[in-house]
């Protein structure tokens, strides 16, 4: 029973007349996804980096295309000496010391291509003779060596004037390689009796060829130098005498 005496409002509509709205079931529908179209690489300016396709087959090919970059022997010969490439003229220090040991007729010009290879040589030939000796002296060598050289550029400059234009690097060659005969020397100190008449003997005969050889090659440095031969010579005697010293005691 409801509050219409048993009728339903269907019912008592249609007494009345009036047309009552059918109720209708509600009508349940799957949410199905929405596709999205694929979106395309992003191209330049916008920020971001770009899409590259890669093909593995293109860069197999490729490889396969390169030429081969293994050296063979004969790239190996045509490369040039290890000395050559470090500037060491081995010929030419040859020729240098062989007109060193000239002591009567000594050639200057080759000697214009100053170079340090040559004295280095002949310090470690005289540290090496000095160590048989029993005495350590490569850093008192070269040492003397240099002082030696700055000395002699000096003297030399302000003997010249304005036409003294020496550098020390070119007197150090000069130096260094006039410094042969005392390398030559302090080899045959080794068979000599310490103290005897012989070895100062030898020594003054080093002193002499070094000094005449040096003061030769400073001379031909300057076109007025000649001179001041005797000034040059004696600066070169002191240098000498100091290094043969070295050799005696």
């Amino acid at each position: 029973m409801n509050g219409y005496g048993g009728a339903t409002p269907s019912t008592m509509g249609s007494h009345v007349g009036i047309s009552l709205p059918q109720q209708r079931k509600p009508s349940f529908q799957p949410i199905r996804p929405q596709m999205r179209p694929p979106s395309m690489p992003p191209g330049p300016g916008t920020g971001t980096l770009p899409f590259y396709s890669f093909d593995p087959a293109s860069v197999q090919a490729s490889a396969y295309s390169m030429p081969p970059t293994i050296q063979t022997a004969d790239s190996f010969d045509n490369e040039p000496p290890l000395l050559e490439e470090l500037g060491i003229n081995t010929s030419l220090i040859l020729r240098k010391t062989t007109n060193i040991l000239n002591p009567l007729r000594i050639n200057s010009y080759l000697h214009e291509d100053a170079d340090l290879s040559g004295p280095f040589v002949y310090i470690m030939f005289f540290g090496l003779f000095q160590l048989l000796a029993g005495k350590l002296q490569f850093g008192v060598i070269l040492g003397w060596l240099v002082v030696a050289s700055l000395f002699v550029t000096l003297v030399f400059n302000m003997l010249e004037g304005n036409d003294g234009d020496l550098k020390v690097y070119r007197c150090m060659s000069y130096v260094g390689y006039s410094l042969l005969p005392v390398v030559i020397f302090s080899a045959f100190q080794l068979f000599l009796p310490r103290g005897g008449m012989a070895i100062l003997l030898f020594a003054c005969l080093a002193v002499i060829w070094s000094t005449r050889t040096c003061t030769s090659l400073l001379v031909s440095a300057s076109l007025h130098a000649e001179e001041s031969r005797s000034l040059i010579g004696y600066s070169c005697a002191l240098i000498y005498t100091a290094f043969s010293l070295l050799v005696v005691f």
